[in-house]
Protein backbone atom coordinates (compact mmCIF):
# COMPACT_ATOMS: atom_id res chain seq x y z
CA UNK A 1 0.00 0.00 0.00
CA UNK A 2 0.79 3.59 -0.62
CA UNK A 3 -1.34 5.83 -0.24
CA UNK A 4 -0.87 9.52 0.87
CA UNK A 5 -1.37 10.33 4.45
CA UNK A 6 -3.36 13.07 6.34
CA UNK A 7 -1.23 15.47 7.91
CA UNK A 8 -1.46 15.90 11.75
CA UNK A 9 -3.01 19.20 10.95
CA UNK A 10 -6.17 17.63 9.17
CA UNK A 11 -6.15 14.71 11.57
CA UNK A 12 -6.27 16.69 15.09
CA UNK A 13 -9.50 18.48 13.16
CA UNK A 14 -10.80 15.40 12.39
CA UNK A 15 -10.48 14.02 15.87
CA UNK A 16 -12.18 17.26 17.52
CA UNK A 17 -15.07 16.54 15.89
CA UNK A 18 -17.98 15.99 18.50
CA UNK A 19 -19.61 12.40 18.51
CA UNK A 20 -23.59 13.34 18.48
CA UNK A 21 -24.26 9.52 19.37
CA UNK A 22 -22.52 9.99 22.72
CA UNK A 23 -24.14 10.98 25.45
CA UNK A 24 -20.85 11.96 27.47
CA UNK A 25 -20.20 14.41 24.81
CA UNK A 26 -23.57 16.02 25.73
CA UNK A 27 -27.48 15.26 24.62
CA UNK A 28 -28.78 15.39 20.97
CA UNK A 29 -31.45 13.90 18.81
CA UNK A 30 -28.82 11.39 17.25
CA UNK A 31 -28.70 9.13 20.67
CA UNK A 32 -32.85 9.15 20.50
CA UNK A 33 -32.73 7.82 17.00
CA UNK A 34 -29.89 5.41 18.06
CA UNK A 35 -31.76 4.56 21.73
CA UNK A 36 -35.48 4.33 19.39
CA UNK A 37 -34.06 1.66 17.46
CA UNK A 38 -31.52 -0.53 20.06
CA UNK A 39 -34.36 -0.12 23.03
CA UNK A 40 -36.96 -1.51 20.41
CA UNK A 41 -34.60 -5.13 19.43
CA UNK A 42 -33.80 -5.42 23.14
CA UNK A 43 -37.33 -5.53 24.09
CA UNK A 44 -37.91 -8.05 20.97
CA UNK A 45 -35.19 -10.31 21.61
CA UNK A 46 -35.21 -10.09 25.55
CA UNK A 47 -31.47 -10.20 25.40
CA UNK A 48 -28.85 -7.92 26.84
CA UNK A 49 -26.98 -5.08 24.64
CA UNK A 50 -22.99 -4.76 24.32
CA UNK A 51 -22.29 -1.45 23.59
CA UNK A 52 -18.82 -0.56 22.19
CA UNK A 53 -17.46 2.98 21.83
CA UNK A 54 -13.45 3.10 20.87
CA UNK A 55 -11.02 5.24 18.99
CA UNK A 56 -11.72 5.97 15.74
CA UNK A 57 -8.53 5.46 14.59
CA UNK A 58 -8.48 1.93 13.53
CA UNK A 59 -6.99 -0.67 11.93
CA UNK A 60 -6.72 -1.43 8.35
CA UNK A 61 -7.27 -5.08 9.25
CA UNK A 62 -10.63 -4.05 11.23
CA UNK A 63 -12.22 -1.91 9.19
CA UNK A 64 -11.28 -3.79 6.01
CA UNK A 65 -9.65 -7.14 5.93
CA UNK A 66 -11.67 -8.65 8.61
CA UNK A 67 -14.83 -7.77 7.23
CA UNK A 68 -14.42 -9.59 4.01
CA UNK A 69 -13.37 -6.75 1.51
CA UNK A 70 -10.98 -7.50 -1.28
CA UNK A 71 -7.49 -6.89 -1.17
CA UNK A 72 -7.57 -4.66 -4.13
CA UNK A 73 -11.21 -3.07 -3.61
CA UNK A 74 -12.12 0.35 -4.61
CA UNK A 75 -13.40 0.88 -1.21
CA UNK A 76 -9.91 1.01 0.13
CA UNK A 77 -8.80 3.81 -2.23
CA UNK A 78 -7.07 7.37 -1.14
CA UNK A 79 -10.08 9.24 -2.91
CA UNK A 80 -12.85 7.49 -0.07
CA UNK A 81 -10.50 6.71 2.93
CA UNK A 82 -8.54 8.97 4.97
CA UNK A 83 -5.25 6.59 6.16
CA UNK A 84 -3.31 7.82 8.93
CA UNK A 85 -0.32 5.76 8.53
CA UNK A 86 0.51 2.20 6.55
CA UNK A 87 -1.51 0.23 9.28
CA UNK A 88 -4.20 2.49 10.60
CA UNK A 89 -7.33 4.92 8.66
CA UNK A 90 -10.17 6.70 10.30
CA UNK A 91 -12.58 4.22 10.27
CA UNK A 92 -15.14 4.65 7.13
CA UNK A 93 -17.80 2.25 8.97
CA UNK A 94 -19.19 1.68 12.30
CA UNK A 95 -18.52 -2.15 11.09
CA UNK A 96 -15.01 -1.43 11.84
CA UNK A 97 -15.78 -2.16 15.96
CA UNK A 98 -17.83 -4.74 15.28
CA UNK A 99 -14.05 -7.61 14.27
CA UNK A 100 -12.27 -6.11 18.01
CA UNK A 101 -15.23 -6.80 19.58
CA UNK A 102 -15.82 -10.30 18.40
CA UNK A 103 -12.62 -11.37 19.27
CA UNK A 104 -13.14 -10.43 23.13
CA UNK A 105 -16.51 -12.11 22.91
CA UNK A 106 -15.16 -15.23 22.12
CA UNK A 107 -13.14 -15.85 25.09
CA UNK A 108 -16.90 -16.04 26.99
CA UNK A 109 -19.30 -16.08 24.06
CA UNK A 110 -23.10 -14.83 24.54
CA UNK A 111 -25.89 -17.16 24.17
CA UNK A 112 -27.74 -14.10 22.87
CA UNK A 113 -26.43 -10.40 22.53
CA UNK A 114 -27.02 -7.09 20.88
CA UNK A 115 -24.07 -5.62 19.75
CA UNK A 116 -24.75 -1.77 19.34
CA UNK A 117 -21.55 0.11 18.01
CA UNK A 118 -22.19 4.03 17.37
CA UNK A 119 -19.60 6.37 16.60
CA UNK A 120 -18.76 9.25 14.08
CA UNK A 121 -17.25 7.89 10.82
CA UNK A 122 -14.82 9.22 8.20
CA UNK A 123 -15.29 9.74 4.70
CA UNK A 124 -14.21 11.68 1.61
CA UNK A 125 -17.74 12.85 0.24
CA UNK A 126 -19.03 15.41 -1.71
CA UNK A 127 -20.89 18.52 -0.41
CA UNK A 128 -24.34 19.14 -0.67
CA UNK A 129 -27.60 19.46 1.74
CA UNK A 130 -27.77 15.78 2.75
CA UNK A 131 -24.20 14.96 2.76
CA UNK A 132 -21.33 15.32 5.59
CA UNK A 133 -17.63 13.83 5.87
CA UNK A 134 -18.30 12.91 9.29
CA UNK A 135 -21.50 11.39 9.92
CA UNK A 136 -22.99 9.36 12.22
CA UNK A 137 -23.33 5.52 11.97
CA UNK A 138 -24.40 2.51 14.27
CA UNK A 139 -23.86 -0.93 13.50
CA UNK A 140 -26.35 -3.36 15.71
CA UNK A 141 -25.38 -7.02 15.09
CA UNK A 142 -27.04 -10.06 16.89
CA UNK A 143 -24.96 -13.01 18.07
CA UNK A 144 -26.70 -15.81 19.14
CA UNK A 145 -25.62 -19.71 19.92
CA UNK A 146 -28.05 -22.39 18.88
CA UNK A 147 -30.41 -22.53 16.18
CA UNK A 148 -28.63 -20.86 13.52
CA UNK A 149 -30.41 -17.03 12.86
CA UNK A 150 -31.93 -16.82 9.29
CA UNK A 151 -33.68 -14.73 6.58
CA UNK A 152 -36.71 -14.81 9.02
CA UNK A 153 -35.56 -13.28 11.93
CA UNK A 154 -33.87 -10.78 9.60
CA UNK A 155 -37.16 -9.65 8.41
CA UNK A 156 -38.38 -9.34 12.13
CA UNK A 157 -35.23 -7.48 12.81
CA UNK A 158 -36.05 -4.94 9.77
CA UNK A 159 -39.48 -4.88 10.81
CA UNK A 160 -38.93 -4.08 14.12
CA UNK A 161 -36.62 -1.00 13.62
CA UNK A 162 -38.66 0.25 10.99
CA UNK A 163 -41.69 0.56 13.39
CA UNK A 164 -39.25 1.98 16.42
CA UNK A 165 -37.46 4.76 13.89
CA UNK A 166 -40.09 5.44 11.21
CA UNK A 167 -43.58 5.00 12.31
CA UNK A 168 -46.19 5.15 10.00
CA UNK A 169 -43.81 5.48 6.94
CA UNK A 170 -43.83 2.95 4.00
CA UNK A 171 -40.40 0.41 3.69
CA UNK A 172 -39.59 -1.47 1.10
CA UNK A 173 -36.42 -3.79 1.31
CA UNK A 174 -34.50 -4.91 -1.55
CA UNK A 175 -31.83 -7.09 -1.96
CA UNK A 176 -27.81 -5.46 -1.72
CA UNK A 177 -24.14 -7.03 -1.41
CA UNK A 178 -22.22 -6.41 1.13
CA UNK A 179 -18.96 -7.67 1.70
CA UNK A 180 -19.44 -9.07 5.27
CA UNK A 181 -22.78 -10.47 4.88
CA UNK A 182 -25.30 -13.23 3.19
CA UNK A 183 -28.40 -12.41 1.91
CA UNK A 184 -27.97 -8.70 2.18
CA UNK A 185 -31.04 -6.06 1.97
CA UNK A 186 -30.94 -2.50 1.94
CA UNK A 187 -33.86 -0.75 3.47
CA UNK A 188 -35.74 2.39 2.02
CA UNK A 189 -38.71 4.74 2.86
CA UNK A 190 -40.69 6.75 1.31
CA UNK A 191 -40.86 10.42 1.76
CA UNK A 192 -42.75 12.64 -0.25
CA UNK A 193 -43.13 10.52 -2.94
CA UNK A 194 -39.21 10.09 -2.96
CA UNK A 195 -37.34 6.65 -1.84
CA UNK A 196 -34.88 7.27 0.90
CA UNK A 197 -32.58 4.89 1.83
CA UNK A 198 -31.59 4.42 5.85
CA UNK A 199 -29.65 1.37 6.19
CA UNK A 200 -28.51 -1.98 5.24
CA UNK A 201 -28.38 -5.46 6.79
CA UNK A 202 -28.07 -9.18 6.18
CA UNK A 203 -27.22 -12.45 7.93
CA UNK A 204 -23.37 -12.19 9.34
CA UNK A 205 -20.98 -14.06 7.47
CA UNK A 206 -19.98 -17.40 9.09
CA UNK A 207 -16.15 -16.69 7.95
CA UNK A 208 -16.85 -12.84 10.11
CA UNK A 209 -17.48 -14.88 13.24
CA UNK A 210 -15.32 -17.88 12.89
CA UNK A 211 -12.16 -15.80 12.15
CA UNK A 212 -12.66 -14.11 15.43
CA UNK A 213 -12.61 -17.13 17.33
CA UNK A 214 -16.41 -17.56 18.29
CA UNK A 215 -17.69 -21.43 18.05
CA UNK A 216 -19.19 -23.19 15.08
CA UNK A 217 -22.93 -22.92 16.94
CA UNK A 218 -22.41 -18.96 16.86
CA UNK A 219 -24.57 -16.92 14.09
CA UNK A 220 -26.07 -13.30 14.05
CA UNK A 221 -27.60 -10.69 11.77
CA UNK A 222 -26.08 -7.78 11.07
CA UNK A 223 -27.79 -4.22 10.57
CA UNK A 224 -26.51 -0.71 10.21
CA UNK A 225 -28.09 2.25 10.33
CA UNK A 226 -27.54 6.19 8.94
CA UNK A 227 -28.33 8.24 11.97
CA UNK A 228 -28.10 11.67 10.59
CA UNK A 229 -30.14 10.70 8.02
CA UNK A 230 -32.94 9.69 10.24
CA UNK A 231 -32.97 12.63 12.66
CA UNK A 232 -33.65 14.51 9.26
CA UNK A 233 -36.09 12.22 8.45
CA UNK A 234 -38.06 12.08 12.22
CA UNK A 235 -37.50 16.23 12.06
CA UNK A 236 -38.33 17.07 8.66
CA UNK A 237 -34.83 18.71 8.39
CA UNK A 238 -33.42 19.37 4.86
CA UNK A 239 -30.23 20.33 5.78
CA UNK A 240 -27.62 18.18 7.31
CA UNK A 241 -25.52 21.01 8.84
CA UNK A 242 -28.24 22.10 11.05
CA UNK A 243 -27.76 19.18 13.43
CA UNK A 244 -24.28 20.83 14.26
CA UNK A 245 -25.47 23.90 14.18
CA UNK A 246 -24.15 26.52 16.86
CA UNK A 247 -26.72 28.84 16.92
CA UNK A 248 -28.99 28.23 19.94
CA UNK A 249 -32.12 29.13 18.10
CA UNK A 250 -30.89 25.45 16.13
CA UNK A 251 -29.20 24.10 18.69
CA UNK A 252 -31.98 23.79 21.15
CA UNK A 253 -34.23 22.16 18.30
CA UNK A 254 -31.22 19.01 18.43
CA UNK A 255 -32.03 17.91 21.75
CA UNK A 256 -35.18 16.39 20.90
CA UNK A 257 -37.26 14.54 17.87
CA UNK A 258 -40.27 17.42 17.42
CA UNK A 259 -41.07 18.80 14.24
CA UNK A 260 -38.33 21.19 13.17
CA UNK A 261 -39.27 25.37 13.21
CA UNK A 262 -37.38 27.26 10.80
CA UNK A 263 -35.75 29.98 12.37
CA UNK A 264 -34.82 32.33 9.60
CA UNK A 265 -34.43 32.03 5.50
CA UNK A 266 -31.63 33.37 4.42
CA UNK A 267 -30.97 33.54 0.77
CA UNK A 268 -27.90 31.86 -0.78
CA UNK A 269 -25.06 33.35 -1.81
CA UNK A 270 -23.61 31.28 -6.17
CA UNK A 271 -20.04 32.03 -6.60
CA UNK A 272 -19.31 30.00 -10.51
CA UNK A 273 -15.51 28.88 -10.23
CA UNK A 274 -13.78 27.40 -13.43
CA UNK A 275 -10.56 25.69 -12.42
CA UNK A 276 -8.24 23.12 -13.34
CA UNK A 277 -7.63 19.56 -11.97
CA UNK A 278 -6.46 16.65 -12.45
CA UNK A 279 -8.25 14.45 -14.88
CA UNK A 280 -9.17 11.81 -12.18
CA UNK A 281 -10.52 14.24 -9.65
CA UNK A 282 -13.97 13.50 -8.96
CA UNK A 283 -16.77 15.41 -6.83
CA UNK A 284 -16.04 13.26 -3.75
CA UNK A 285 -12.43 14.26 -3.93
CA UNK A 286 -12.82 18.02 -4.09
CA UNK A 287 -15.57 17.88 -1.49
CA UNK A 288 -13.21 16.77 0.99
CA UNK A 289 -10.63 19.41 -0.03
CA UNK A 290 -12.78 22.33 0.09
CA UNK A 291 -13.31 21.13 3.65
CA UNK A 292 -10.49 20.67 4.33
CA UNK A 293 -8.96 24.08 3.76
CA UNK A 294 -11.97 25.99 5.16
CA UNK A 295 -12.09 24.95 8.16
CA UNK A 296 -14.88 25.80 10.80
CA UNK A 297 -15.93 27.98 8.03
CA UNK A 298 -16.93 24.79 6.01
CA UNK A 299 -20.29 25.11 7.77
CA UNK A 300 -21.07 28.17 5.37
CA UNK A 301 -20.92 25.71 2.44
CA UNK A 302 -24.21 24.51 1.09
CA UNK A 303 -23.16 23.08 -2.14
CA UNK A 304 -20.50 22.36 -4.13
CA UNK A 305 -21.83 21.38 -7.29
CA UNK A 306 -20.39 20.04 -10.83
CA UNK A 307 -21.66 21.73 -13.26
CA UNK A 308 -19.24 20.28 -16.20
CA UNK A 309 -15.88 18.72 -17.01
CA UNK A 310 -14.18 19.32 -20.03
CA UNK A 311 -10.38 17.77 -20.98
CA UNK A 312 -7.83 19.60 -21.30
CA UNK A 313 -6.86 19.30 -24.91
CA UNK A 314 -10.74 19.66 -25.78
CA UNK A 315 -10.20 23.50 -24.81
CA UNK A 316 -9.92 26.20 -27.41
CA UNK A 317 -6.33 28.22 -26.36
CA UNK A 318 -7.27 30.72 -25.04
CA UNK A 319 -8.94 29.29 -22.16
CA UNK A 320 -6.07 26.68 -21.59
CA UNK A 321 -3.94 29.91 -21.70
CA UNK A 322 -6.20 31.57 -19.17
CA UNK A 323 -6.66 28.39 -16.70
CA UNK A 324 -3.20 27.59 -17.13
CA UNK A 325 -3.87 24.25 -17.53
CA UNK A 326 -2.00 21.55 -18.37
CA UNK A 327 -1.77 17.93 -20.35
CA UNK A 328 -3.27 15.17 -17.77
CA UNK A 329 -5.67 17.88 -16.16
CA UNK A 330 -9.63 19.03 -17.06
CA UNK A 331 -11.45 22.31 -16.66
CA UNK A 332 -14.33 21.86 -13.73
CA UNK A 333 -16.76 24.41 -13.63
CA UNK A 334 -18.17 24.39 -10.09
CA UNK A 335 -21.00 26.26 -8.53
CA UNK A 336 -20.41 27.48 -4.65
CA UNK A 337 -23.44 27.60 -3.43
CA UNK A 338 -23.10 29.88 0.26
CA UNK A 339 -25.33 30.32 2.92
CA UNK A 340 -25.08 30.51 6.34
CA UNK A 341 -27.41 29.08 9.06
CA UNK A 342 -27.50 32.28 11.60
CA UNK A 343 -27.17 35.37 9.16
CA UNK A 344 -27.19 36.28 6.17
CA UNK A 345 -23.47 36.90 4.52
CA UNK A 346 -21.54 39.77 2.93
CA UNK A 347 -20.33 39.99 -0.75
CA UNK A 348 -16.87 40.41 0.93
CA UNK A 349 -17.27 37.17 2.53
CA UNK A 350 -19.10 35.24 -0.28
CA UNK A 351 -15.74 36.92 -2.32
CA UNK A 352 -13.44 35.48 0.66
CA UNK A 353 -14.72 32.03 0.90
CA UNK A 354 -15.08 31.46 -3.27
CA UNK A 355 -10.97 32.62 -2.65
CA UNK A 356 -10.12 30.08 -0.48
CA UNK A 357 -12.02 27.43 -1.83
CA UNK A 358 -10.33 28.60 -5.37
CA UNK A 359 -7.03 28.71 -3.67
CA UNK A 360 -7.63 24.71 -2.42
CA UNK A 361 -8.63 23.14 -5.53
CA UNK A 362 -7.24 25.19 -8.46
CA UNK A 363 -4.06 23.05 -10.43
CA UNK A 364 -3.44 25.52 -13.25
CA UNK A 365 -0.30 27.73 -13.83
CA UNK A 366 -2.95 30.81 -13.87
CA UNK A 367 -4.90 32.27 -11.00
CA UNK A 368 -6.69 34.57 -9.95
CA UNK A 369 -9.13 36.30 -6.91
CA UNK A 370 -12.92 37.47 -6.94
CA UNK A 371 -12.02 39.71 -4.33
CA UNK A 372 -10.24 42.34 -6.53
CA UNK A 373 -7.05 41.44 -4.63
CA UNK A 374 -3.82 41.11 -6.43
CA UNK A 375 -3.81 37.60 -8.39
CA UNK A 376 -3.13 34.69 -6.68
CA UNK A 377 0.63 33.33 -6.40
CA UNK A 378 0.70 29.63 -8.25
CA UNK A 379 1.07 26.13 -6.46
CA UNK A 380 3.95 25.68 -4.40
CA UNK A 381 6.98 25.78 -6.50
CA UNK A 382 5.26 26.85 -9.63
CA UNK A 383 4.41 23.44 -10.77
CA UNK A 384 1.08 23.19 -11.92
CA UNK A 385 1.22 19.42 -13.00
CA UNK A 386 -2.16 17.44 -11.33
CA UNK A 387 -1.87 15.51 -8.37
CA UNK A 388 -2.44 12.02 -9.15
CA UNK A 389 -4.92 9.54 -7.47
CA UNK A 390 -3.95 6.12 -6.72
CA UNK A 391 -6.19 4.78 -9.23
CA UNK A 392 -7.54 6.18 -12.57
CA UNK A 393 -11.22 4.35 -12.86
CA UNK A 394 -13.90 5.46 -11.08
CA UNK A 395 -16.12 2.63 -9.80
CA UNK A 396 -18.52 2.86 -6.91
CA UNK A 397 -16.65 1.22 -3.75
CA UNK A 398 -18.21 -1.96 -2.62
CA UNK A 399 -18.48 -0.35 1.01
CA UNK A 400 -20.85 -2.51 2.94
CA UNK A 401 -23.02 -0.39 4.55
CA UNK A 402 -22.24 2.66 3.79
CA UNK A 403 -24.87 3.87 6.19
CA UNK A 404 -26.30 7.27 3.81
Amino acid sequence: MNHPMMGAAALARALAVRDLTDPAQGPHAVQRVLGAAANALIAAWSCPAIVERASPIVSIADNYDRLGYPPDGAARDARYTRYVSETHLLRTQTSALVPPLLRRLAAAPPRDALLVCPGVVYRRDAIDRLHVGEPHQVDLWRVRRGAPLGVRELAEMIATVARAIVPGLTVTVAQSAHPYTREGRQIDVRIRGEWIEIGECGLAAPEVLRDAGLPTDASGLAMGLGLDRLVMIAKGLDDIRLLRAADPRIAAQMLDLAPWRPVSRHPPVRRDLSVAVAAEATAEALGDRVREALGDRAADVEAVELLSETPAAALPPAARERLGISAGQKNVLLRLVLRALDRNLTAPEANALRDAVYAAIHQGSARERASGAPPLPPPAGGDARPRRAARTERPAPARGFHHP
